[in-house]
């Protein structure tokens, strides 16, 4: 296993700026005539520039290679509207008031659907307060509303993967896991809600000026912020990174079924690698962690979204054999989008099954799965959902839904244009797959459960608790003024309850 790498802000490369490039480019008929585009070459590279013009003309988009009078749309990547207007004052332009600062997200969006999309706020570059890159004040000079005042709350902070904040936000998960090793529950949560607030911001922070009227910003994750600006890196994350325990810790955590106190047992225990575990006759595992030995070098490695997609046919062949009208959904990272992760989720119910067969399917679906060869390990647990219980106190309480974790053999022949395991010879992977079964009008609330990111789910609870007098999980919501269990069909019923405004599964990534 690779050790971890310390956080670095790192020196940028500076490169020669030019307004356009030589670039030839073959006619494309014009169907959008009203946008006028120019991409910015600023931290995108020439390349991916001209294959994004290219692209965009095909789609009928007007591209100037040259930023002219003519230009509605600037173009941008891993810039602030900041970063863009200083560009344009090296180039001796004045940038009008009517001329957009967008991402480039908002680009592959358009480009996706083969027409301009409608642009909102996350397209939208923004300037820094009290910066002087604007030549001139104007409506671009100040920050929007929404980004004016930023809610303590992710579940009211929309947080896609583009994370402009990458090297804090990396600091702050290795403080807040080395917290958690300590069982250090505030400071782990501390940094937990530093980076997912950050993560959900449309601009980079530059300087600690940057950082003011942001909320869940205390003075120690103030003090890591301006060490990373100052000295490019953090010191306190580099004296956890080469810690013993934290390194030990790390090290047996990632072995499946391994927790907390078996990881401290082994510490105590004078244990630093994991050979010396396997090795030690002294030692009795569990079923789980033998599983974990077993497959860890595949389970210790990411699972991709052509993995993931391989799975979920595999999961719906199997769940369509004995029950033809039940919805097999992925939840979990790859529905917000992710590329990789660690294990694929499936979230299924039936409208027309009974109670009797939504008990047998996941039973059904493992027996096929071990006729097949193809089931490595599992771990059933049964139902203990009762229909008028109150949800749960606990932001990080688990459902009471039948559930099975598994390890699945995935041959590579059913992952489309696969070849890089193909050097193992064994000709399969395994894959951790977690199976939900839950009754078909309670599917809403274990969607947006089981959907994450973690910290959006412990967000969304606690406002429920604190802002609304309601109760969420898993299973449900109740309202405790009415004392009335709130029904939902969707997901979005839910945040309507919650008087919120709906947040896409993707947007959910704090």
């Amino acid at each position: 296993m690779d050790p971890p790498q310390a956080v670095h802000l790192g020196p940028r490369k500076k490169r020669p700026r030019h307004t356009g490039t030589s670039m030839a480019s073959t006619p494309h008929d014009i169907r959008f005539r009203d946008l006028v585009l120019f991409i910015l070459e600023k931290k995108m590279g020439t390349t991916r520039r001209a294959f994004l013009m290219e692209l965009a003309r095909r789609k009928g988009f007007r591209v100037e290679n040259e930023l002219s009078d003519s230009v509605t749309h600037i173009v941008a990547e891993n810039n602030s509207g900041s970063d863009v207007l200083a560009w344009l004052q090296l180039q001796n332009i004045k940038a009008s008031s009517e001329l957009e600062l967008l991402d480039v997200s908002w680009l592959t969006e358009c480009l996706r659907a083969g027409k301009p999309v409608v642009m909102t706020g996350r397209h939208q570059l923004v300037v820094r307060r009290n910066s002087s890159s604007s030549p001139t004040p104007g409506p671009q000079d100040t920050l929007p509303p929404a980004v004016q005042k930023i809610s303590e709350y992710a579940c009211q902070r929309k947080t896609t993967l583009n994370n402009y904040n990458r090297v804090f936000t990396d600091a702050f998960d290795i403080l807040a896991e080395d917290s958690e090793f300590r069982e250090n529950e505030g400071s782990c949560l501390a940094f937990m809600r530093a980076a997912a607030v950050l993560k959900s911001l449309p601009f980079p922070i530059i300087s600690m000026r940057d950082t003011e009227g942001i909320p869940c910003l205390g003075d120690k994750v103030k003090c890591v912020i301006e060490g990373i600006i100052e000295d490019g890196e953090s010191s306190e994350v580099n004296t956890v990174l080469s810690d013993e325990r934290y390194k030990s810790f790390k090290l047996f955590t990632s072995v499946f079924g391994v927790g907390l106190k078996t990881a401290e047992k082994w510490f105590r225990m004078g244990f630093r690698t994991l050979s010396k575990v396997e090795s030690d006759k002294s030692l009795t595992f569990t079923r789980m962690q033998k599983a974990g030995f077993l497959y860890y070098e595949d389970l210790v490695s990411c699972v991709n979204r052509a993995e993931a997609e391989a799975i979920s046919v595999l999961v719906k062949e199997a769940v369509a054999a004995f029950l033809p009208d039940a919805s097999v959904t992925v939840t979990g990272g790859f529905r917000r989008g992710k590329m990789t992760g660690h294990d694929v989720d499936f979230l299924i119910s039936s409208p027309e099954a009974t109670e009797e067969e939504e008990q047998q399917l996941l039973h059904k679906v493992t027996d096929l799965w071990k006729q097949q060869g193809l089931l490595l390990y599992c771990d059933h647990i049964e139902s203990t959902f009762e229909k008028f219980k109150l949800p749960s106190r606990k932001v990080d309480a688990l459902d009471h839904f039948q559930k099975c974790f598994l390890i699945l053999k995935l041959h590579h022949q059913r992952v489309d244009g696969d070849r890089s395991s193909q050097q193992d010879g064994k000709g399969w992977k395994a894959i951790r797959v977690d199976l939900v079964m839950c009754p078909y009008e309670r599917r809403a609330f274990a969607l947006l459960g089981w959907t994450g990111s973690r910290q959006f789910e412990r967000d969304l609870r606690r406002y429920a608790t604190h802002e609304r007098k309601m109760m969420l999980d898993n299973h449900a919501l109740y309202d405790k003024t009415k004392r009335v269990f709130l029904e939902a069909e969707s997901e979005e019923d839910i945040f309507a309850h919650l008087g919120l405004e709906y947040i896409e599964p993707w947007e959910r990534n704090a």
